[in-house]
């Protein structure tokens, strides 16, 4: 049981279990309590992988959690800005049709060819997860309809480039951090397999020793 609840496990659950209390604070117009605790939960995100990583105590639940809560959360602060500033929303609600629209198909195309329903942590995608928490926070103070297009546009292209993993590369880890570093891994690999030196090594392993 300690080693499910680790810390880096328990603040990506907390995103879930503390989520319903943004949408009370929404709905009272209690926007102070409502900011608190979106900055605490938003800081959550980032403080769980890491902890994770610097612990050595990164895990498949670990990441399915983290995966659901961000779900959760980011569906939920394009319902936070709708609410609170609809405009913002409404002039970019073609970008965000599409960024949920390619945002399913990231689950669909993995589960479709390899059973696995799941998403990655690219480096595009994490970085735009930054941006959406501060976007958030900005729009208290600022409008902020050209910083929701432009974090519209980073995810569809993070989901694409997520897609075309998943079809040249099969299921990888979640935490490839962009197509460009899976195929510079896989060249060096397939050239590491084809060079004279473990050609030579191999063979030395499959001679029987006398």
């Amino acid at each position: 049981m300690r080693k499910v609840l680790t810390v880096p496990n328990s603040l990506s659950l907390s995103r879930l279990v503390f989520l319903p209390w943004l949408y009370l604070f929404l709905w009272r117009e209690q926007l102070f309590l409502f900011f608190v605790l979106f900055t605490v939960l938003g800081s959550t995100d980032f403080l769980d992988g890491y902890l994770a990583r610097k612990w050595n105590q990164v895990s498949r639940l670990g990441k399915a959690l983290d995966t659901v809560a961000d779900m959760f959360f980011y569906i939920s602060v394009a319902y936070f800005l709708y609410y609170l500033y609809p405009q913002a929303i409404l002039s970019n609600r073609y970008f965000l049709i599409a960024a949920f629209a390619v945002y399913g198909l990231s689950f669909l195309v993995p589960f479709m060819l390899y059973k696995k329903a799941y998403t990655l942590h690219t480096m595009i995608l994490r970085s735009n997860a930054v941006f959406v928490f501060f976007m958030m926070l900005l729009s208290f103070m600022m409008n902020t309809t050209l910083l929701l297009s432009i974090v519209s546009v980073i995810f569809i292209i993070g989901f694409v480039e997520e897609i075309l993993i998943f079809i040249h590369f099969g299921p990888v880890d979640q935490d490839t951090s962009s197509y460009f570093a899976v195929s510079l891994e896989r060249r060096l690999k397939d050239w590491m397999l084809d060079s004279p030196l473990y050609q030579k090594l191999s063979s030395y392993r499959k001679t029987p020793s006398k």
